[in-house]
């Protein structure tokens, strides 16, 4: 078993091999494997025990050491759902007859609603490009660029990886879609509005990009998910939203939207590529919560 000392001078065989399963036959992504690997390896250099002579009240002990310090619950669930899956893949192979982790009941996870832009909100940060002038040694088309990016998080609520992966290949202007490839490499189909196809079309003309990458930087490589974070990040400072926005919350906004106008939640699950329709449950909350604010406002006996 890797300890504290040792964690960083070599790995775990049954760890790496877990992983290469992760990424042979399930097609992980890069971001599911670093988080599983580290937690794997945190909790190796906890426990000082093998994997095989682990019990469920060594797992119950290094959860209760988790919440003593004041770990978010999200980040406690993530950390044993890296362990589930590893016992689960240990015990298919036949390293073991039990699975402990199995018998540790985790805490409820508090349920957040997430924090969504209003129309007003999406159309002020939309033209923020155009209201800013302080990077003037920038190529002319990168403006273009930037709202082509934020247009397409809105119009087809595509997760941050998801977007700086696209080629020009996957942009289909004829049929108004876009390909995407989501977790566990999984393809779907997402329409595009005509806003962000018509700014998509001109920034490609203004960048001449004709092939490869969709949205490219300076150097004209692929822009990646930080890169397209700190542009979002950039441009907010140009509008008058009082929250810190981030591509998630343009993803957040499309599907609540959606909903408020009507969208059936099969749909938006389907739009969204969640897995399970309870994920995409959340946003009927957003809107229930909308509504009766907009009651509570606007109506006289409210």
């Amino acid at each position: 078993m890797i300890d504290a000392a040792s964690a960083s001078e070599k790995r775990d065989p049954l760890v790496e091999e877990f992983l290469r399963y992760l990424v042979n036959e399930r097609n992980a992504s890069p971001r599911t494997l670093k988080a599983y690997r580290q937690a794997l390896t945190t909790c190796g250099a906890e426990t000082k025990r093998s994997w095989k002579k682990c019990n469920a009240d060594d797992f119950r002990d290094y959860l209760f050491a988790l919440m003593k310090r004041g770990q978010a619950r999200s980040y406690v669930r993530l950390q044993f759902s890296a362990l589930r899956s590893f016992y689960q893949f240990l015990a298919a192979r036949k390293r073991l007859r039990h699975n402990p982790v199995r018998e540790v009941q985790m805490p409820k996870i508090e349920k957040k609603l997430p924090l969504v832009l209003t129309r007003q909100q999406v159309e002020e940060l939309l033209s923020a490009p155009t209201r800013e002038t302080k990077n003037r040694a920038a190529p002319v088309w990168m403006p273009l660029r930037d709202v082509a990016i934020m247009e397409l998080f809105y119009s087809s609520g595509l997760r941050l990886s998801e977007l700086a992966a696209l080629d020009v290949a996957d942009l289909d202007p004829y049929t108004e879609s876009v390909r995407v490839f989501g977790k566990g490499r999984k393809e779907r189909v997402c329409p595009v509005g005509l806003p962000a196809l018509e700014t998509i079309s001109r920034y490609r003309a203004s960048a001449n990009v004709h092939s490869g990458p969709l949205f490219i930087n300076k150097a004209r490589k692929r822009m990646s998910s930080r890169s397209i974070w700190l542009v979002l990040k950039r441009y907010v400072r140009h509008t008058s939203i009082p929250i810190s926005i981030s591509p998630h919350k343009l993803r957040h906004s499309f599907a609540t939207h959606m909903l408020d106008r009507g969208a059936d939640l099969r749909s938006v699950q389907a739009l969204l590529g969640h897995a399970s329709l309870s994920t995409t449950q959340i946003y009927t909350h957003v809107t229930v919560e909308r509504l009766k604010k907009a009651y509570a406002d606007a109506h006289p006996r409210a």
